[in-house]
C-alpha cells in the first residue's frame, strides 16, 4: 500500500520517473520487445491513476510453456502499483468485496490464469463476467449477500486494474480488452538480475510511492485528455490504449513517441496472433477457397473442397470435446444461419439448378454482407488462379479454367457427377 504522505511535489519529471520504472522492470524482467518494457510501464503508472479514467486496460503476460518468466514479471509489477492483491484463484464474490472494500482500489494480479480459464478450468463464467464488465467506470454486478433466508441484493462495482499470467491463452473477450505480452523463455545471451524480494521489494516500493506522488500532480490534467490515437487505432483497442497515452502525454519526454509506437506494434502482433472464430474461418474459407468468384455452390462441392483443405479445421472438428468428425452438410448449415444475409434473415441453403437437378447449396449474393462485415481483406488473386483453384457452378453449369484439371463433385440431392461445360 501507498505510504508516501508528503505534499506532492508538482516539479516531479514524469519522464524520466518513468524512465527509472523501466529500467527497474528491465533489472529482472526478459520481456520480447521494446515495446512491451514501454506498455508494462505505462501500465504501472496508469494503475496510480484509475480514478482518473473511464476504462482500463487488462494486462496479459502469456506463455506456451512454463519457466517463461510470467510469474516474476507480476511479481514486479506488484511492487510498483497501488494496493496490489495477487492471487492464484479466487471466486467471483471474493473479487467483488475486494474491489468495494475500504482503502482505495486494489490492483488485482491473477497467476496461473489458465487454472481459472485453461481447457480443464471448467469455464469460470462469473470469474469471466468480473473481468469482462470491469474494464470501465461505473461497471457493476447484482449479487445476494446475507445468510439462509435472510438474503437481500446489492450492487458491487468490478472497475479495477487487473494483471494476469498464465500459460496458453484467454477468452477473446478478455484478451481484446488486454495489451497482451507473449512472454518466452530466456535465450542464453539474456541475462536478468535475480530477484530477492527482502531486499528488491522495498525498491520497487520506493519507485511506487514516487509513482503515487508524481500521480496526485496530473490527476487533473489526465482526466481531461482526450490523446490523439495512431492512425488505424479505433473501437476497443483505442480503448484500451487510450489511458496509456494519456500517461505518456502527461510525462512528455520521449514518451508520448514510444508509447504511440508501442501501441502500434502490440496491437498488430495481438491482431497476428489470434485465432479468428470457427464462423469467421469458416465464412473465410468459403470467399478464398470454395466460391473463387462463383456466384453459387452445391453443398457438396464446398464440402469437397473444404475437407481437403490440409490448414484447415473442416476434417476434424471437435464433437465432444474429445472425438472429432468432418464437417458435415447439417453442420455447415448450422453454422451459417447464425450469420445473416443482406435482408436480415439467416443464411440457409436453397436449391440450385445442376444440369437437370436442383441439389442444396448456397449463394454468393447470400453471403455477401456476412463476407463484407466479418471477413478480413481478401487477398489478391489472378483471375486464373481463382478460377482454376475449385470446382465452381454458373448458370446451373460447373465451370473451369482447364477442362482436364476439373474436379468431379457429387451434388448433395443428386448422384450424377458434375460434369465441364464442353
Amino acid at each position: 500500500m501507498t505510504t508516501s504522505t508528503n505534499t506532492p511535489d508538482s516539479s516531479i519529471d514524469g519522464a524520466a520517473l518513468l524512465d527509472e520504472v523501466e529500467a527497474f522492470h528491465r533489472r529482472f524482467n526478459i520481456f520480447p520487445t521494446e515495446a512491451a518494457y514501454v506498455a508494462v510501464t505505462l501500465w504501472d503508472a496508469h494503475a496510480h491513476l484509475i480514478d482518473a479514467f473511464d476504462g482500463t486496460a487488462r494486462l496479459a503476460f502469456l506463455s506456451p510453456e512454463p519457466g517463461s518468466g510470467k510469474s516474476r514479471a507480476l511479481e514486479i509489477v506488484e511492487t510498483l502499483t497501488p494496493r496490489a492483491a495477487t492471487t492464484v484463484n479466487a471466486s467471483a464474490n471474493a473479487l467483488f468485496r475486494l474491489v468495494e472494500a475500504e482503502g482505495g482500489t486494489p490492483t488485482l494480479l491473477f497467476d496461473e490464469i489458465d487454472t481459472v480459464f485453461g481447457p480443464k478450468a471448467g469455464g469460470n463464467e462469473e470469474v469471466r463476467g468480473f473481468l469482462n464488465s470491469g474494464y470501465r467506470r461505473g461497471a457493476k454486478s447484482l449479487r445476494c449477500v446475507g445468510d439462509g433466508s435472510n438474503q437481500s441484493t446489492e450492487w458491487f462495482s468490478s472497475f479495477c486494474a487487473v494483471a494476469m499470467a498464465g500459460l496458453g491463452s484467454l477468452p477473446d473477450t478478455i484478451l481484446t480488452r488486454s495489451v497482451i505480452i507473449r512472454m518466452r523463455k530466456k535465450a542464453p545471451n539474456e541475462k536478468a538480475e535475480p530477484y530477492r524480494r527482502r531486499v528488491h521489494e522495498k525498491q520497487g516500493h520506493a519507485l511506487r510511492d514516487r509513482l503515487a506522488d508524481w500521480a496526485i500532480t496530473i490527476r487533473d490534467d489526465v482526466a481531461a485528455a482526450w490523446p490523439e490515437m495512431p492512425e488505424g487505432v479505433s473501437d476497443r483497442p483505442a480503448d484500451v490504449w487510450e489511458p496509456l497515452l494519456a500517461v505518456a502525454d502527461a510525462a512528455g519526454g520521449q514518451w508520448p513517441e514510444r508509447a504511440r509506437i508501442a501501441c502500434v506494434s502490440l496491437i498488430k502482433a495481438a491482431s497476428q496472433g489470434d485465432e479468428a472464430s470457427l464462423g469467421v474461418r469458416l465464412l473465410t474459407d468459403l470467399r478464398d477457397r470454395a466460391f473463387c468468384g462463383a456466384d453459387r455452390m452445391p453443398t457438396a462441392a464446398i464440402l469437397e473442397v473444404l475437407l481437403g483443405l490440409d490448414d484447415a479445421p473442416w476434417a476434424d472438428l471437435s464433437e465432444d470435446g474429445q472425438s472429432t468428425k468432418p464437417l458435415t452438410a447439417r453442420a455447415l448449415s448450422k453454422f451459417l444461419s447464425q450469420y445473416v444475409r443482406p435482408d436480415n434473415s439467416p443464411i440457409k441453403p436453397r436449391g440450385i439448378r445442376v444440369g437437370s437437378g436442383t441439389p442444396k447449396g448456397y449463394y454468393a449474393e447470400d453471403l455477401s454482407d456476412a463476407w463484407n462485415r466479418y471477413c478480413p481483406p481478401p487477398p489478391e488473386k489472378s483471375a486464373t488462379s481463382a478460377t482454376s483453384a475449385t470446382p465452381q457452378v454458373n448458370e446451373g453449369e460447373s465451370v473451369a479454367e482447364d477442362p482436364s484439371e476439373s474436379r468431379h463433385v457429387l451434388a448433395e440431392t443428386d448422384t450424377r457427377q458434375l460434369r465441364i461445360a464442353g
